[in-house]
């Protein structure tokens, strides 16, 4: 469920902004994303699983957060960021 070290690296070097950037708005918002995905996946087979369900609310939130941050502040990266993870 949880991302490899591996799979979180792919990630960040598609979408990082410059060499090391590992703390950019769009690589934390393609992290949440995956991971989203990831829980999405496994409460719709454990449906009861209150627990994750909690932890996939709170990572909804924040990236809902960061997408605020980004659209108000840099509108133009917002928008290829949208398309790009297709949310």
């Amino acid at each position: 469920m949880a991302l490899t070290t591996a799979e979180k690296q792919n990630l960040i070097k598609e979408y990082q902004l410059h060499e090391g950037d590992t703390g950019s708005p769009e690589v934390q918002v393609a992290i949440l994303t995956e991971e989203i995905k990831r829980l999405s996946e496994h409460l719709k087979v454990h449906k009861k699983d209150n627990h994750s369900r909690r932890g996939l609310l709170q990572k909804v939130g924040k990236r809902r957060r960061l997408l605020q941050y980004l659209e108000a502040n840099e509108p133009d990266r917002f928008g290829a960021l949208k398309k790009k993870l297709d949310i």
